[in-house]
């Protein structure tokens, strides 16, 4: 299945193909920061599982073993994807609300688990992790 992420102004996108090997909502600081808000979902593929990246995209770096280099649009400023230098550096993160409504199932861990806000409620069957 081809899938397809997009700004919110549309001109940039990252496609990929086939299932996540992650889909998780994050509740650490930097993940927060990124989204402006309680948590960040982020869906992970493969890197060979990535077919196209098109648009202008600019690029934050954040060096160190949890490192990471996010890409955003250039006109809008969505974080449209990363890549992480430690946690699944072969893979491709790209935030879930970029995707199209249904294109993606909803996340079913999550991650970073002990720094969630106590007034959110997350489902009872999904992995809780950190």
């Amino acid at each position: 299945m081809l899938r397809t992420a997009k700004c919110c102004c549309q001109d940039c996108a990252i496609a990929v193909e086939g299932e996540p090997a992650l889909n998780a909502i994050c509740h650490c600081q930097s993940c927060r920061r990124r989204t402006g808000t309680a948590f960040g979902w982020s869906v992970y593929f493969p890197d060979d599982r990535v077919i196209a990246i098109t648009g202008t995209l600019m690029a934050y770096t954040k060096d160190g073993e949890a490192g990471y280099k996010r890409h955003f649009c250039a006109r809008c400023g969505t974080t449209l994807y990363w890549k992480s230098f430690g946690f699944m550096a072969d893979h491709t993160g790209i935030a879930g609300g970029c995707f199209a409504d249904d294109s993606v199932a909803a996340p079913n861990m999550s991650a970073q688990h002990s720094s969630h806000y106590d007034w959110l409620s997350l489902p009872a069957d999904w992995l809780h992790a950190g």
